[in-house]
């Protein structure tokens, strides 16, 4: 239903019940009886890994949560407004609902609980919802707009919810390193990496998106279904990845050795060893990206590795050293296996 005020003898859980078989999903699928009686403050909002990530906002209404599907999650700040999709009424006990819904059932895959709280109504209409949310992850006002058919707009009437996050860059020209014969002489200065001899390709990660670009700023296409399954990795969290596409193991991987910007702070400044931990602790790895290793302080011994694995060389990088965009550094320092 549209979220207005229901009619006494329609049932708003039809469509819900219609798309599931309760003998197939863990989802709650209540008999056709009587709603229970709420408050009408309570929301949550899933993180769905469904065929395309996205969020779903739900508030209690009438005996029901009407929901929203938020394909780029709940805007952080007023100058960007998020496609909301109306779907059906879920069940009020969808509100403490996480779990994997089956392949080949409606919604597959895994649904998490992303935030939860409370909200107050402002104004409820057939084309327009305000609202106050009250959580742990997101509060303030929010209203959502009716566009057209099933397809509604969410914009945030606060400011932003950090005022002092940047967005992501539009693009950025990566860092390159230096050619040397030899390594550094004060090893325990650096840390080192294997040169994998791929192509570059910075990644734009936000709303479970990739955007990638090539070591020139342009946008490229990664490959099929790489962009999307990084972007489920991350979730909510916008980052941007400095990486490149290379062959190992005989596969095409996306290995990723730095991080430039996270949680809307940038990281250009940062030294190298604090961004290195990181990206560690993003724990990004997958069928088709990795979190490339580095080594502190043994250069020598990474050098022998890549002679033995057949790679080009490896990368020396100051561990004080910050990230510096476009420029060819001494900072970094790329020295042949052989």
């Amino acid at each position: 239903m549209t979220p207005k005020k229901r009619k006494k003898d329609a049932d708003p859980l039809a469509e819900y019940r219609g798309k599931r078989d309760a003998e197939r999903t863990p989802e709650p699928v209540p008999d056709d009886e009587a709603l229970p009686h709420g408050d009408d403050d309570t929301f949550v909002v899933q993180e769905h890994h469904a065929r395309s990530l996205h969020w779903d906002l739900r508030l209690e209404r009438d005996g029901v949560l009407v929901s929203w599907a938020v394909p780029k999650g709940l805007p952080w700040s007023p100058e960007t407004n998020h496609l909301a999709v109306h779907t059906e009424d879920h069940p009020l006990e969808y509100a403490t609902f996480e779990g994997e819904i089956p392949r080949g059932e409606y919604g597959a895959g895994k649904m998490i609980i992303w935030d939860r709280g409370t909200y107050e109504t402002e104004k409820w209409s057939e084309r327009e919802v305000k609202v106050v949310i009250h959580g742990s992850r997101v509060s303030g006002r929010y209203v959502l707009f009716r566009t057209r058919g099933r397809n509604w707009m969410i914009h945030r009437m606060d400011p932003p919810a950090d005022p002092d996050a940047e967005p992501l860059p539009e693009s950025l020209l990566p860092m390159r390193p230096e050619r040397r014969a030899r390594l550094p002489r004060d090893q325990a200065a650096w840390g080192f990496e294997f040169g994998w001899g791929g192509r570059r390709m910075p990644a734009y990660v936000e709303g479970g998106r990739t955007r990638f670009t090539d070591d020139r700023g342009r946008d490229v296409d990664g490959p099929g279904g790489l962009g999307s399954r990084l972007g489920a990795a991350l979730g909510a969290r916008p980052a941007l990845l400095d990486g490149e596409l290379a062959v190992v193991g005989g596969r095409e991987i996306y290995m990723v050795y730095d991080v430039l910007h996270l949680d809307g702070r940038p990281l250009l400044d940062t030294p190298y060893q604090e961004r290195r931990e990181a990206l560690d602790g993003l724990g990004l790895s997958g069928p088709r990206w990795q979190t490339a290793p580095w080594f502190p302080g043994d250069g020598d011994a990474v050098r022998e590795a890549a002679g033995e694995q057949g790679l080009p060389g490896i990368v020396a990088k100051r561990l004080d050293s910050p990230y510096e965009p476009g420029e060819e550094s001494g900072a970094w320092r790329f020295v042949p296996s052989r």
